[in-house]
Parts: C-alpha cells; structure tokens; sequence
C-alpha cells in the first residue's frame, strides 16, 4: 500500500477503524476504500468487523438514521421503500462491457468507459451527510473452496443490516485469505432521502436510479435506490459476478435451491432445484418433514469427482404475501417469533402490530405503509386500489431460526448433489414429474428449454409461455449458449452425475382444473430421493422415466395417508404429443434466432426429442396412457 493510501485512510478515519483496515493487510482493499471515500464524500465512515458489537451498531443506526422503525414483537423491524422503488429496475441494470464485447441480445448492456463515466458523476458527493459503513462479508461458507469474500460500502443502514441477516460475516475471511483475497466489490448510497410513513427516509431520486455490473473490476454500483433487489449487493447483483468468474472456472452459480429429502435409514439425499418466480420453489424448499439448506442461490463445484453444492447465503430475503398458519407453517412460526426479522413495505396498525396482504386475523382498515397514511379503499394516482401490504412485500431473517433448516447449512465440504430439479408453470404438457435420460438430455430438455406460464399478476396477462433457462436469464452475466455449454461440460468426467428431473404443479385438464394437489409435491419429492437411490423403477416414455403407479400409490399412502387412483395417475401421466411436439418446435425457434451461439448439441437432442415423439404418436394416437409403455 503506497504512503499517498495511507495518509488518506488515517486522515478520514478514526484511529479504530484505521486500525481494522490495516490489519487486513490487503492494499486492493484499501485503495478501494479510498477510491470511494474521496468520490463518495461520507460524513461519517465505520467500520465494521464480525464482531456483535458492530452487529448491535448497524442495528441501532437503522433506527437512529429512520430507515427501520421498532415493531410490538422484540426484534422485529419495519422498513418502507419508496413508493414507486418496490421492485428491480431491470431497464437500468446494465453490465458495462469494453469495445467488442458481445453478451448477445438478450443482456442489458453498455459501453464501459461512458457507463463508468455517468455512475462517477450521479455518486459524486453522493453521501454528503450520511453515514458510510464498510462492512465485510463472505458468499458461501467461511474457510471453505466456495468462499468468496466481499466488502459492501453503503449509506444505508437499512442494507447494510439486511446483508448482517442474509450473509455469513466476512471480516475474519479476509484476514485468513489475506494479500491473497479475491474479493466482489460493492457501492452503494440511497441518494437523497424524503420523509414516508412512520417518519421513516426513502430514497427520493429514483429517477437516477442506476445498477451497474463491472465485470472487468468485479464491482456493483447502485445509486438512488434502496429496494433490497437494486441494494443488496450480495444477493442477484453479485450472482451476476459470480456467474461470470464460474465461466471462468470451471464451475456453476445458479439460482436454485438446496435441500435435503430424507428417506428411509435416516437416508438424506441433497437436491438443487431451480423454479421461476411463483412456481413453487420456496414451498418446495420448505416442505414438511425435509431440511433446507438455502432458497435462492446455489454454487456448485467439482470435488473429489462429486458434484458438491452449498448456499451462497445464510439467510432468506422472502416475499411474505399470503403466507398463513395452514399452508406456510414452518415460515409463519418464523414469523411469530421475538427473533430479529426486518419487515418491508407491509402495513403497520394500532400498536405497532404488522399485517401483509391474506394474513390470517383481522383485516385492519387503516394504517400506516409504503403510500403513508393508509385507508381501505385508498387508490393512487392512477385510480388503482392500493392494498395494505405491497404484492412485494417481504421479510429478511437468518436462516437458521427456521425449524427444519439443515444442519450442514455452513458445512464447508457443501453438499454432495443427488439430484437436479427444474420447475416451472405448465398447463398442458409436462407431466407432474420425471426424470431425464442423462446428463446431457436433462440440462437441454428440462433446464435449457425451461419455459412458464406467466399468471395475471405478474403481467396482467395469463398463459404466456416465458423462455427461462435453467431459471436464470435475468441474472446472466455471459450469452446463453455459453451458460448451457457450461451446464453440459460440467457434468463430464462425473462417474454418476446427479440425475436430473422434472416437476409440474399446475397441470390441468381441459376444463381448467388442477390435476394436482399443491401437497402433491412432496410425494414427487419422495419419488426422486428412490430413484436416486435406485430404490425404484420407473417406465421409459419418449420424454423421459415415469414413476410407476404402484410406487405412487404407496407414497400417497405413507407421505399424505391419501388413497391415490389409477384413474388420476392416468389423468396426469399421460403424455401429450401434441403440446410436447408444440414445445419443440418452441425451442427450436428460439434457439434458431434468439439465442446466437446455440450449442450443436442442443438440436441434435431436440431432433432426437421430436423423433420419439412422432414414433409414439403413429402408434399410439395424440394422449398415451403411461401404461402403453
């Protein structure tokens, strides 16, 4: 570190945090430090370590800077964004790329040079009058292959809390890592703020609201913002520089699950499963009676000829709409509980008490939320009702306060992957669950060619087929074709690979009517733990392997004490060539003309996909019962 770095570190901080960065003995890190500092302009700098002390700090500046107020129940907070700064800002989330650079068509891009350019001058003076908090963490566990350390410099205390709840801390990491730390860089400041409800500050000028991805330097830049999806740096943000490195490198970040299905001998067996949004992964990841090991975003690594996975995370930043006592217990008892939980952008009423949207109980008729003072029946500025809690409401808490969390949560080895999952919304075609022929045939048929159905909700209009490999295009930081090459290169030279399946939840008949239960998915998951284990058979179809009726129906029994008939298992087992050859020639356009750099193999598996199901349908007719296998 140069004398210039130096004197500037001593000068702008206290003796004690001077002395907490040099200790690190990192000089990247403190010339990025002073980078920031000097464009940046802070008031005030601390530094914080994994102490609990600086912990407890964080936490009480949450409520002495007004971005978090004290709920009834000990330990829970509540935050607002914005009104209108309640989701990702995908039109402004660009990866700044050097002259020549191509990510292809489907990534939000711009030149570098000029990117770099506008973010200095929106985040110059930026924090003339907050605080900066410099905080360290780790993406994986500590001391482990997956750890990735990271420092994250904001002026929120509001994030820099979350991150406290979602994070394994970092500081020790970069001490044992040392000169050697390569590390994700992230800055972060809310802007100008103005006064919402409960007296709390948001970010008033989102109209320069930028995130930008520097994948040369490995840096995140968010201005003007504090919805944790834009400010959350460790979360989708560093996802993005993970994806990136692992192209790199030989391994994966995916946005998966990780969790463990128990089966019989006090057998776990650990999947990854990727869903997109409102498609079941977090009920699947918190389903009765498994384990889970993380929600969100998986890293997997070759080791040892195993393909071994862990959470990048440590906590669960969760959307909380319609969550009750029935149907989400083991998140509602979470819920309920005098544990440190921040809550963000739901209704406050009476005293202090918190209500989101389908909350059993009482339905209050006035309060306090995100559009301030708040009435039943209040509308916005458009005319549209605005409802107590926002549909993107959430809560942020530490795993591990769950009751069914896994204990290998922070085992540094991860997790030996049995299984690979894809999900997504489906009416017509793909069956409840199956398994893919290999390797190769899973990755392109279940995880390159995913596809969802979009639900009023998310774009005031139902059924639209959305392309969504591996559920993950919102976060690639490389094109498309080389994501799925990678996927298919590393399962090579893996003895036994994970098997990889498929599962559907919303498969309905032709009078618009749920073939399954949502219960049903834990039949499906117990299904998969057998076949990954070879404790069952199954029946070979042109799509895939089937489960066998007989297997099923003993699993309704023991998992959900449900008689199960042949009649449904015909109902939802049937495979539909029709729709399934529709698909094909889905994937073959879209790989054809929007993803550039498909891979060869891709069609060839497609061709060989549509092959079989032509052969099928010329003996068989349109809908085959599985029992013609």
């Amino acid at each position: 570190m140069n004398q210039k770095t130096i004197n500037k570190l001593e000068n702008k901080l206290s003796a004690k945090d001077y002395q907490k960065t040099k200790k690190l003995n990192n000089p990247k890190i403190n010339e990025f430090i002073v980078k920031y500092v000097d464009l940046c302009n802070p008031s005030k700098i601390t530094v914080c370590t994994d102490s609990e002390k600086d912990l407890r700090y964080t936490r009480e500046a949450c409520i002495k800077n007004h971005e978090e107020a004290e709920l009834a129940t000990n330990g829970h907070t509540i935050h607002y964004d914005g009104f209108y700064d309640q989701a990702r800002d995908k039109p402004r989330t660009k990866f700044l790329v050097p002259p020549g650079e191509d990510l292809g068509p489907e990534l939000n891009t711009m030149d570098r040079g000029e990117g770099l350019k506008e973010i200095f001058q929106i985040m110059d003076n930026i924090m003339d009058g907050h605080e900066l908090f410099i905080k360290f963490y780790c993406l994986g566990p500590v001391n482990s292959p997956f750890s990735i350390p990271c420092v994250q410099l904001t002026d929120s205390a509001y994030v820099a809390h979350s991150e406290d709840l979602l994070y394994r801390q970092g500081y020790k990491e970069f001490l044992r890592q040392g000169k050697n730390a390569r590390f994700f860089k992230f800055v972060h400041s809310q802007g100008e703020l103005e006064e919402a409800g409960l007296g709390l500050l948001v970010s008033k000028n989102i109209e320069k609201r930028h995130i930008y991805i520097d994948l040369e330097d490995e840096i995140i830049y968010t201005a003007n913002t504090q919805y944790g999806g834009n400010t959350i740096g460790l979360k989708k943000l560093a996802m993005r520089l993970a994806i990136n490195r692992a192209s790199q490198e030989g391994w994966l970040t995916e946005h998966m699950l990780v969790m463990g299905v128990h089966g019989k001998d006090d057998r776990v067996s650990y999947f990854t499963g990727a869903f997109p949004s409102m498609c079941g992964k977090t009920s699947t990841a918190m389903i009765n009676g498994e384990t889970i090991v993380g929600d969100d975003i998986a890293y997997l690594r070759k080791i040892d000829g195993k393909i071994r996975s862990v959470n990048v995370e440590s906590g669960v930043f969760g959307i909380i709409e319609g969550i009750n006592d029935k149907d989400d217990l083991l998140q509602w008892n979470a819920l309920n509980s005098p544990v440190e939980i921040i809550f963000t952008n739901q209704l406050v009423y009476e005293t202090d008490k918190v209500y989101w949207n389908d909350k059993p109980g009482k339905n209050p008729e006035k309060g306090v939320n995100h559009s301030g003072q708040w009435f039943k029946g209040k509308k916005d500025k458009d005319g549209k009702e605005i409802t107590p809690s926002h549909k993107n409401a959430r809560f942020t808490f530490r795993m591990d306060i769950l009751d069914n969390v896994d204990p290998a949560l922070h085992d540094p080895a991860g997790l030996e992957i049995n299984g690979i999952i894809y999900g997504g919304r489906d009416s017509d075609t793909s069956v409840p669950v199956e398994e893919s022929f290999d390797w190769a045939h899973g990755i392109i048929l279940k995880g390159a060619c995913l596809e969802s159905e979009t639900t009023a909700a998310t774009l005031d209009k139902e059924g639209v087929r959305v392309f969504n490999p591996m559920s993950n295009i919102d976060f690639l930081s490389i094109p498309i074709g080389r994501y799925i090459q990678n996927n298919l290169n590393f399962g090579k030279k893996i003895e036994n690979p994970p098997r990889v399946f498929s599962v559907n939840y919303f498969l309905k008949d032709k009078n618009g009517s749920w073939l399954n239960h949502k219960n049903d998915k834990a039949v499906w998951l117990k299904w998969m733990e057998l076949r990954v284990n070879n404790d069952v058979d199954a029946i070979k179809t042109p799509t895939g392997y089937m489960p066998i009726y007989e297997d099923l129906k003993q699993l309704f029994n023991q998992v959900l004490k449900k008689t199960y008939s042949k009649e449904d298992y015909i109902k939802q087992f049937t495979v539909r060539i029709p729709e399934n050859l529709s698909k094909i020639d889905r994937m073959m356009d879209i790989f054809t003309n929007r993803v550039l750099d498909t891979p060869k193999i891709v069609f060839e598996v497609l061709k060989e996909q549509q092959e079989r199901l032509l052969a099928a349908q010329e003996k068989h007719g349109d809908y085959i019962s599985p029992y013609s296998f």
